[in-house]
């Protein structure tokens, strides 16, 4: 039996302002391709589907697009993850069954079991839910409690894979995080250790966007199947297909994915990018950090920048990363400041101090003239 595992798809998902469905929409596309290549016999989604639990219309609309190809090729195991509302993802779960798409979201806990020629192979779905919510005092404690409601059961199948949402470590060993998962940790109340799988030929797991084993030939994160920060580029985004053939012989092979645009970051003077930039016949409509090396004022970066790379997300002064650490200019702030506001800031990274009065009437007088005209 052929299994094909991904999570993390954040559907909706918008990056400093960059709606990134038509880059999701070109990936699940290629993760379909693979699945039709490799006649795999399920899909596996561990979680976070969505980006947000109210998640917008085109995002409904292009996973309702997603599942339907898929159904077309093989049946659908998915789980809710932290960023999912559970009621939400799972409403219609067992009418959609019918259709072999097996959904479980909050305390649900499901089984299901198909049959190949080795014989019979169990899924246990286990999304996440919050300790509190199963009266556990941890995350590893509920996950615990919530595979006892599987127990009993494993005469019913010669061999077993589970779905599952939660941050697995191996013998108190975290798995690498990346920019883009904000995770606050309590004394080790979110950690769940891998031994609590013993018995399963293969974990699937989501919740982590760097691919990575938690135990060989296993437990994996299969990692987001796109770059949702620029700490992630290069890591190499793909999806795990599985082979399950008698029990103990799992081979995983990993398929890799191609972005319809690459987040890279490039490094220079404003001047030094923009020619880069006009002497490249590939690559201008890549997502963009640039890290500028310029000592003396500049005006409109990010404006410059973006007539040559229209996609670019950030730029980052680097005398100024040093004393920082922090993201000087991006796209949304322009939204979100008033002109004395981004001046101010422009100003201050720039001359390392804050306007002082005489400086800030100036600039309050030029922004009265701007706006009467």
């Amino acid at each position: 039996m052929k299994l094909l595992h991904t999570a993390d798809l954040h559907i909706g998902k918008s990056i400093y302002e960059f709606n990134m469905l038509e880059d999701q929409k070109h990936i699940l596309q290629e993760i379909l391709q693979i699945a039709r290549e490799e006649q795999v016999d399920a899909f596996l989604l561990a979680g976070d589907i969505y980006d947000r639990s109210v998640p917008s219309t085109e995002a409904v609309q292009l996973l309702e697009w997603f599942l339907l190809e898929a159904l077309a090729i093989a049946p659908v195991f998915m789980i809710a993850g932290n960023h999912d509302s559970a009621e939400r993802l799972s409403f219609g779960a067992s009418l959609l069954e019918k259709s072999r798409l097996y959904i479980a979201g909050g305390r649900e806990v499901k089984e299901i079991i198909l049959e190949d020629s080795f014989g019979k192979v169990a899924f246990h779905l286990l999304p996440f839910v919050k300790p509190a919510v199963v009266e556990a005092g941890s995350s590893e404690e509920a996950v615990a409690k919530q595979l006892e409601q599987l127990k009993g059961g494993p005469e019913r199948a010669d061999r077993h894979v589970l779905l599952t949402h939660f941050f697995v470590c191996a013998q108190g060993k975290e798995p690498e995080l990346s920019d883009s998962e904000v995770h606050s940790f309590v004394g080790g109340l979110e950690q769940v250790d891998v031994s609590l799988f013993a018995g399963y030929d293969y974990v699937a797991l989501g919740h982590i966007h760097k691919p990575q084993c938690m135990k060989r030939g296993q437990t994996y994160y299969a990692g987001s199947p796109l770059c949702y920060s620029f700490s992630e580029a290069g890591t190499g985004k793909g999806v795990n297909v599985i082979e399950l053939q008698e029990h103990g012989e799992v081979g995983v092979c990993r398929k890799v994915l191609h972005p319809l645009r690459q987040m890279r970051t490039v490094k220079g003077s404003l001047a030094e990018l923009i020619s880069q930039g006009n002497a490249l016949e590939t690559g201008r409509e890549d997502f963009i950090q640039a890290i500028l090396t310029d000592r003396e004022e500049l005006i409109d970066p990010i404006g410059s920048l973006r007539s040559v790379y229209p996609n670019t997300m950030q730029i980052v002064l680097e005398k100024r990363l040093a004393e920082a650490g922090t993201l000087l200019f991006h796209g949304a702030e322009s939204k979100k400041k008033t002109m004395e506001e981004l001046f101010g800031s422009f100003y201050e990274s720039l001359a390392g101090e804050p306007l002082d009065a005489e400086r800030l009437a100036v600039v309050q007088e030029v922004a009265g003239e701007v706006e009467r005209l």
